[in-house]
């Protein structure tokens, strides 16, 4: 597995208001980006990305853009599937 490391996230209005209408904020999301637990590539070629932001578990979607650069597409509260992988993770 490729590890993909971020040194920015590109943050425009679209992503913005789209993140807010899944109740996640913009400084969660970074955090998420800064110490993700596991990721793996989706089948439209984006990232998926897991961790926790304080006691929330969060998935957030991300699209490269140019190296270490990537546009978050969507966060969510992570899935019952996403926190078993996530604390699969965690154990190792």
């Amino acid at each position: 597995m490729t590890r993909i490391i971020i040194l920015e996230l590109i943050w425009d209005e679209v992503n913005k208001e789209h993140i807010k209408k899944h109740s996640v904020s913009t400084e969660e999301v970074e955090n998420i980006g800064k110490n993700f637990i596991y990721h793996r590539k989706t089948h439209t070629g984006r990232y998926m990305a897991v961790g926790r932001s304080g006691n929330r578990l969060i998935t957030i979607i991300i699209r490269r853009k140019a190296p270490k650069k990537y546009y978050p597409v969507t966060a969510r509260d992570a899935s019952k599937k996403e926190r078993k992988d996530l604390y699969a993770k965690e154990k190792k």
